[in-house]
């Protein structure tokens, strides 16, 4: 019991970060699909051109979220930065997903709305990958602690 006790204590923060996420990139996954669909079906605009701005509505919605709630505890580089390096990640992000749905329907030609779907849902679970590393890695990033931080943080050897 221990064991799972002490893997969770190690991994407390980052099993709180990724669920959190989940919940944002959740929140983000109905709008991206729902103004997607609405935009490519009901309004009658291009595959690529309903996704890329369905995917910039869902972008802002998600750093809402990932920056007020699930990476709320870190202390970042700021709101300019961390909007900068996030809209540039995005950046790569829409071009994974643009990928999958441009090989799906252009160079498999297939068109209908399941595979439109299915081919978006793949790049939405790829381009998560992605985005999970790097916004914690650089969006959201923790700053470096100095040596002496460190030091007050790491306890005590004990006595003999």
């Amino acid at each position: 019991m221990s064991l799972i006790r002490d893997t969770y204590i190690r991994f407390q923060v980052l099993v709180h970060e990724v669920a959190k996420f989940g919940v944002v990139g959740a929140a983000g996954f109905v709008v991206q699909l729902g103004v997607q669909n609405g935009l490519h079906s009901g309004a009658g605009l291009g595959p690529l051109t309903a996704l890329v701005i369905a995917y910039a509505i869902a972008t802002v919605v998600t750093f809402v979220g990932n920056r007020n709630w699930a990476f709320r505890h870190r202390k970042g580089k700021g709101l300019g930065q961390e909007g900068l390096l996030f809209i540039l990640l995005n950046t790569v992000g829409i071009f994974i997903q643009v990928g999958v749905v441009a090989f799906v329907t252009y160079g498999m030609h297939m068109t209908d709305k399941l595979a439109y779907n299915v081919a978006t849902i793949i790049g939405i679970g790829i381009g998560t990958l992605f985005r999970l590393f790097t916004y914690r890695r650089f969006v959201f990033a923790q700053p470096e602690e100095s040596a002496e931080q460190r030091e007050r943080l790491e306890p005590e050897p004990s006595g003999r």
